[in-house]
């Protein structure tokens, strides 16, 4: 079985290498948008066309997509587009709850099958002060919510009710679960 993984994030490769799996790196390009409004549904959406763009390419494989978002007060935060926008974003989950939605989505063209799956972690940050949001605000941009858990350097996230790997943007569980599917054939 070939496994392709489709994004170029290295946190979602690291989680993928622990995990034992040997599989390709194939990028997709689309573009991250979706209608969906719900968090869980936006998530595998964009899971699904990131896998589907991929396997459109290579039919025989099995792709797997993902993407992470996090929510907190009623609006979805993706990732940042600037440091200023890092900045609303850390101010707006400064010292609250958040949830932080994983998608997942596997696809075998030539199989015809088809699964995706979201987990969500809720996340707890840290009240700071606005000159350490500051500085956080330019650290990580390429990353939903503006920040890493992951990070040792970043003391935003006070503590988790979940899975780790959910919100560093692989949810290894439901990876685990949804990849039987395609292994037993």
């Amino acid at each position: 079985m070939r496994l392709i993984l489709a994004s170029a994030s290295p946190r979602r490769k690291d989680i993928l290498t622990r995990l034992g799996y040997k599989f390709d790196v194939i990028s997709s390009d689309i573009k991250e948008n979706t209608l969906k409004k719900r968090p869980h549904a936006k998530v595998m959406d964009i899971a699904l066309k990131k896998a589907f763009s991929v396997a459109a390419l290579y039919p025989g494989a099995v792709v797997i997509g993902g993407d992470t978002i996090v929510y907190c007060k009623g609006e979805v935060l993706g990732k940042p587009k600037d440091k200023k926008d890092a900045l609303r974003l850390l101010n707006k989950e400064n010292g609250s709850w958040q949830s932080v939605y994983s998608g997942l989505a596997i696809v075998c063209k030539d199989k015809n099958k088809i699964l995706t799956g979201y987990d969500v972690t809720k996340c707890k940050a840290r009240k700071l002060d606005k000159s350490t949001l500051e500085e956080l605000s330019g650290k990580h941009l390429d990353k939903a919510g503006a920040y890493a858990m992951q990070d040792k350097d970043d003391m935003f996230i006070e503590r988790f009710e979940g899975s780790a790997d959910n919100v560093v943007g692989f949810p290894s569980e439901l990876f685990l679960e949804m990849i039987k599917e395609f292994e037993n054939d």
